[in-house]
């Protein structure tokens, strides 16, 4: 089997677990994020915007954490271009994935994020993310700056992986991840 027909296989493999996924084990997952930043506050780690993503179908929605901290979604651009701009419940509109984002004006610079969520289909031992296939953001994370802020995977954990999944040569691992039955940071 060639890498593509691995990625997709795996995609679909996901896709499938993802969807049985019970809205008690997202929200445990949501609940799980929220105690790993209130574990940063307590450390008096200076937090200044968190990166986190619109929910799509079934993935954990993590956008309660606006009520408490700054956060940042994404907006996918031209080109397969990422960027992360500020969102304080303001209007949003779509960007060129369909995507709910806030407006391009509020782009933010590397300097701005503390951490970044990203949703995943799976994650393996290894920190291997596996995405939809867009490439955004390991387009995003091949610019070095950005990949010093720390990415953490979210997830269930029926979508763990426990075999190593397909990995490029541009797959960059995760700093860890978050289920609703452990916080891997």
């Amino acid at each position: 089997m060639i890498y593509s027909e691995k990625k997709n296989f795996e995609r679909r493999n996901f896709k499938n677990l993802m969807i049985k996924s019970s809205s008690i084990d997202r929200r445990n997952v949501a609940i799980n994020v929220d105690l790993y930043l209130e574990s940063l506050v307590k450390q008096e780690m200076i937090i200044d915007h968190i990166g986190i993503y619109w929910p799509l179908k079934n993935e954990v929605d993590i956008r309660n954490l606006n009520n408490k901290y700054s956060v940042a979604l994404p907006r996918c651009e031209k080109n397969k271009e990422l960027c992360f701009c500020s969102w304080n419940n303001e209007q949003l509109t779509k960007d060129n994935e369909g995507i709910p984002s806030p407006d391009p004006s509020f782009k933010l610079s590397y300097k701005n994020i503390s951490l970044i969520f990203v949703p995943c289909l799976s994650v393996d031992k290894k920190l291997t993310r596996l995405g939809y296939g867009g490439g955004y953001f390991d387009r995003f994370r091949e610019d070095e700056n950005w990949r010093t802020i720390p990415c953490i995977g979210v997830l269930t954990s029926n979508c763990v992986s426990n075999d190593l999944l397909t990995k490029a040569d541009w797959d960059i691992p995760l700093s860890g991840f978050i289920t609703e039955k452990e916080i891997l940071v």
